[in-house]
């Protein structure tokens, strides 16, 4: 008598528009957001998590909004796909600065190369035309960082959310303002362009998705 070979189990498939196994997809009835800011969301290409990753989701939710996977690009416009100032967009900032000690009473925050707060914020920010965001783990996120000097031409942006991420004890974040990529940029732009409706509508999109998942582990 022989032993029955293991029986393989399929992944699931993938929906096209977001890349999620389908029992995660959000795309029904999704309506993309009017954002004035425009968003550049950089994901290294190593960053696995199908599941619970939020780039691409991201994106979809924003009618302005650009993904590239990689991990390095020669400038700014070459990222983006058009032609941008640099000095008028923000990078998301991995330094240790923290908007609660900088700027106490702001969750959004522009830094000086130190590290320290810009004086007259709210003009500083007013002169933002679009942000960056570095999709990754930590380390990831800091490779990025390094091997793409034009950065260092970009304004520097930090958070101070005022609550701690809604990935819970799902995904742990590397530090205790640590946000996923939809809730970062749900902050930013719902700040920057005082609209909270678009900070509101990221959310609604990241709760749905995670109550998706919450089912799926539960069955």
């Amino acid at each position: 008598m022989t032993d029955k070979p293991p029986e393989t189990v399929e992944p699931p498939a993938l929906c096209p528009n977001c890349q999620k196994p389908l029992p995660l997809c959000i795309c029904e009835g999704l309506t993309p957001l009017a954002n004035k800011i425009g968003v550049l969301i950089l994901q290294h290409p190593q960053e696995q998590d199908v599941d619970l990753g939020t780039a691409r989701l991201t994106a979809l939710h924003l009618k302005n909004a650009v993904l590239k996977v990689g991990l390095s690009w020669p400038n700014l416009a070459k990222a983006l796909g058009r032609d941008a100032d640099p000095k008028k967009w923000a990078v998301l900032y991995l330094g240790s600065a923290n908007a609660a000690t900088e700027a106490p009473g702001q969750d959004v925050v522009l830094v000086d190369k130190k590290g320290k707060a810009l004086p007259d914020q709210q003009s500083q920010l007013r002169g933002v035309e679009g942000i960056i965001v570095l999709d990754g783990t930590w380390s990831q996120a800091k490779a990025m960082w390094w091997r793409n000097a034009w950065l260092l031409k970009c304004r520097r942006i930090i958070l101070g959310p005022k609550r701690p991420s809604r990935y819970g004890k799902l995904r742990k974040e590397p530090r205790k303002d640590g946000l996923s990529t939809i809730e970062a940029v749900g902050l930013l732009l719902g700040r920057l362009e005082n609209k909270p409706e678009l900070e509101s509508g990221l959310g609604a999109g990241f709760e749905r998705l995670l109550a998706k998942y919450r089912a799926l582990r539960a069955a």
